[in-house]
């Protein structure tokens, strides 16, 4: 038996990511780059870290390689001591066969022996793909306060964006009285952020009779939560007034990484005191050449700037060769664009190529965010 914990938290983070597919269809979108030296996952972590959550399973599903390998057993967010750690948590093998997750719930239910383990009094359930910054022990007080069995981080949304989020409708004090999956009507514009916190007793009793309903699509929004609800169980919401973004479409992920590039960023990842963390390994220093311009720029270690690099991000190992011009865009990790080129508006996809002289992208706002995928090559002719 492990050391008894308070809460531990279950990371999600075996999603395709589909909206991105260019830049997921060789890793899972939590592992993503983002920000220059951060991959997507890293912020989801970091909170579990300055939040003093040191035990985390991570559900992995999706092209889990790259991503297990960049977790490693958590070192680089101050969670490997002796009793705690990040664990990577895939699907396996069982006397009655393998399965795949088949849902959000499916993956915590096929991983209760885990939390058992732990035996922890409360279950933070997290999702790997979202950008912001959490102190999740205040929202575990807010949990306790309210005698809570249930208790679910939501923030205010612009109402007329309300139908595209699961919706709660909640008391004065703040007890969930309904939940609308993307209502054409919201009565509220309280949305739900995906991030849970669970009694386990009551977590562990939803999910094994979830797991033996037909019925059931085994999801937290769709099935969980609307069931301990008819239970009239004690459901809170827990108010976040925060930056949160979700970045899982080309459009949210460009813009968020181009916020980062604002004087007084709302979002600032060189806030230090609740840092951002990850795990990049050591790099050589960026390297600017005798004709290099950088402006409002991110420019990561490994870096070779020759040319202009204006308004953008720039990840590791990336290159700008001499007299090529970067503008307004997301360069992921290993991309090169060689001599002369011009890349506008755009996102490029790690060790993507832009050949010689080639133009990418257009300054048009009119025009959507040009992307070229992992590993792909574009030249005169487009990419190949």
């Amino acid at each position: 038996m492990a050391k008894k914990k308070e809460c531990i938290a279950m990371l999600l983070a075996g999603g395709q990511g589909s909206r991105l597919g260019a830049l997921t269809k060789s890793v899972a979108k939590p592992a993503v780059s983002f920000g220059g030296k951060y991959r997507i996952i890293d912020f989801s972590l970091s909170n579990c870290a300055n939040s003093h959550i040191d035990t985390v399973g991570v559900l992995t599903q999706y092209r889990p390689l790259r991503l297990n390998a960049y977790l490693g057993n958590g070192h680089a967010w101050d969670m490997a001591g002796r009793d705690g750690g990040v664990f990577i948590l895939p699907p396996y093998a069982t006397e009655s066969g393998a399965e795949w997750y088949k849902g959000t719930a499916d993956a915590i239910f096929q991983n209760l022996d885990f939390i058992d383990l732990y035996d922890p009094g409360y279950v933070l359930i997290l999702s790997g793909d979202h950008i912001y910054r959490m102190d999740y022990q205040d929202m575990l007080r807010n949990h306790k306060e309210n005698n809570a069995d249930v208790s679910v981080s939501v923030m205010q949304v612009p109402w007329e964006e309300a139908s595209r989020f699961g919706i709660l409708t909640a008391d004065g004090e703040g007890r969930i009285l309904k939940f609308s999956e993307k209502p054409k009507n919201p009565d509220s514009n309280l949305a739900s952020m995906g991030i849970y916190i669970f009694s386990k007793e009551v977590l562990k009793k939803a999910l094994i009779e979830d797991s033996v309903d037909p019925e059931s699509e085994h999801d937290f929004g769709n099935n969980i939560i609307p069931k301990l609800l008819g239970e009239q169980k004690r459901l809170f919401t827990y108010e976040f007034k925060g930056f949160w973004k979700d970045v899982g479409t080309f459009g949210s992920y460009h813009q968020t990484n181009m916020e980062l590039l604002d004087e007084n960023p709302e979002f600032n990842i060189f806030d230090q005191d609740k840092p951002i963390l990850s795990n990049v390994n050591t790099r050589p220093p960026q390297y600017l050449g005798p004709n290099a311009k950088v402006h409002t720029s991110i420019v990561a270690d490994g870096s070779r700037i020759f040319g202009t690099v204006e308004h953008s991000v720039m990840s590791p190992d990336t290159f700008v060769g001499d007299g090529a011009v970067v503008t307004d865009s997301v360069i992921l990790p290993g991309a090169r664009i060689e001599a002369g080129a011009v890349v506008t508006r755009a996102i490029l996809g790690e060790n993507a190529v832009i050949v010689k002289n080639a133009v990418f992208g257009s300054a048009d706002g009119n025009v959507p965010i040009a992307v070229l995928g992992n590993e792909k090559v574009y030249g005169e002719g487009g990419a190949n």
